[in-house]
This record gives C-alpha cells, sequence and structure tokens, in this order.
C-alpha cells in the first residue's frame, strides 16, 4: 500500500476545485496509512466508529493539526465522546440527537463541534437523515438549539442509482441548502456541503459539494 497512497493524493490534489474539502475516509485502515496520508497533505480524516476512531487519535496524537470528521451513524449514548473526540459531525440525523448534542454542550461547558444535518433527497429504507419534508419541518425547533453549530447538509445516496438519480440527489441537497438559507435563520447556516464518496464524488462537485469523503479512491479496497 506504501506509496500509492501518497500518489493517489497527489493526482486528487491535482484535479479537485480548491474550495472542495478532501476528507480521507479511514474505516479499517491502520494509522501508519493514515501517517502516510497526512504526510501527503491531508489534514482532514473521517472515521465511522468512536472506538476505532479513539485507538487511532491515541496513535496519532503527535499530529496536532488532525481535523477529525465523525462520518458514522451516532448513537445518542455515543454523544459525549463524539462532541469530546471530534471537530465535524457530518451525520445528525434526527431531532433526539440534535436535542441532545444541544444539552451536552450546555451541560459539558464545551466549543461544540460544527454539525451538519443529514438528509435523504431520495428515498432509502437503509440510510439513516430526515428526509427533504422531514428536515423543512424540523426546522424551526432545531434552530432554538443555541448550543450547536449547524454548518451544513450532509447526504449519502442509495446504492445502484443511476447516474442522472445520482446527479438529481445531489441537486436536490444543493438546492435545500439554498432553500433553508434564503429563510436567514438565526442559528443555522448552511455553507458546507459533505456530499460524494468514491464513486460519485465528481457529480457531487458539479452539483455544489463542498466536501468530499474518499476512502477506497485514496486506501485502496480495504480488506473484506
Amino acid at each position: 500500500m506504501s506509496g500509492n497512497i501518497t500518489k493517489r493524493i497527489q493526482e486528487l490534489h491535482e484535479t479537485l476545485p480548491p474550495q472542495v474539502r478532501l476528507i480521507a475516509v479511514t474505516k479499517m485502515v491502520s494509522a501508519d496509512a493514515i501517517r502516510e496520508a497526512y504526510e501527503a497533505g491531508i489534514r482532514d480524516f473521517g472515521e465511522n466508529k468512536i472506538q476505532e476512531a479513539l485507538a487511532k487519535q491515541e496513535q496519532l496524537q503527535d499530529l496536532t493539526d488532525i481535523c477529525w470528521h465523525f462520518l458514522g451513524h451516532l448513537q445518542t449514548n455515543k454523544a459525549k465522546l463524539a462532541l469530546s473526540h471530534f471537530h465535524w459531525i457530518h451525520t445528525c440525523d434526527r431531532m433526539k440527537l440534535a436535542q441532545r448534542l444541544n444539552c451536552l454542550v450546555e451541560e459539558l461547558d464545551i466549543t461544540p463541534p460544527n454539525l451538519l444535518l443529514q438528509v435523504k433527497p431520495l428515498p432509502d429504507p437503509d440510510k439513516y437523515g430526515w428526509t427533504i419534508p422531514e428536515l423543512l419541518e424540523a426546522l424551526p425547533t432545531i434552530e432554538t438549539y443555541e448550543q450547536l453549530k449547524i454548518k451544513g447538509l450532509m447526504t449519502i445516496l442509495p446504492l445502484n442509482q443511476s447516474t442522472e438519480q445520482t446527479k438529481v440527489g445531489f441537486e436536490k441537497v444543493s438546492d435545500l441548502a439554498q432553500q433553508i438559507n434564503a429563510e436567514n435563520l438565526s442559528n443555522i447556516s448552511l455553507d458546507e456541503l459533505s456530499m460524494g464518496m468514491s464513486a460519485d464524488y465528481q457529480m457531487a462537485i458539479e452539483a455544489g459539494a463542498t466536501m468530499i469523503r474518499l476512502g477506497r479512491t485514496i486506501f485502496g479496497e480495504r480488506p473484506v
């Protein structure tokens, strides 16, 4: 694997628009591989599981300028750990979690991480998140959670979509962010769109993604 990681990252940096933030997804990736990606210029790393992330953070604590992103489904009972160990949480996907995060930030008296609201622009029983109508209905309540730093939207599209369906899904999220921002809500500013993974990140960028989440493209296939 060594060497290939650096080469892949260099190729990505040559092709990605400057406004797009590249997050290296390190699920099932070793701390040594993360270190190589860091040396190739990556500073944003995303993990899906709290315990796996904590172990790697311990091994990499000398790399003090890493920005850690939580990308997995966040159970309410792990919310405190997520708040304490990540700079970004991409997967606020339900009202109960938003409420819990808001209460914990106040209770712990900490600077909250940046938060993204996870939406489902296309029907998908296998994914978490608000549908677009559900999120629009929830916004007045979410806006009252003054401890949260809500910075954008995140989505994971259904598997096996056509190119056209994928484009439509990403465009729906981009349009939704613009619609919400036009309301000038006092506590919600959706400047970030976390959209696109290894199979579809180029279409996500065309639709306005400001963050892409790449694992396989950087690290190759994960072990089964």
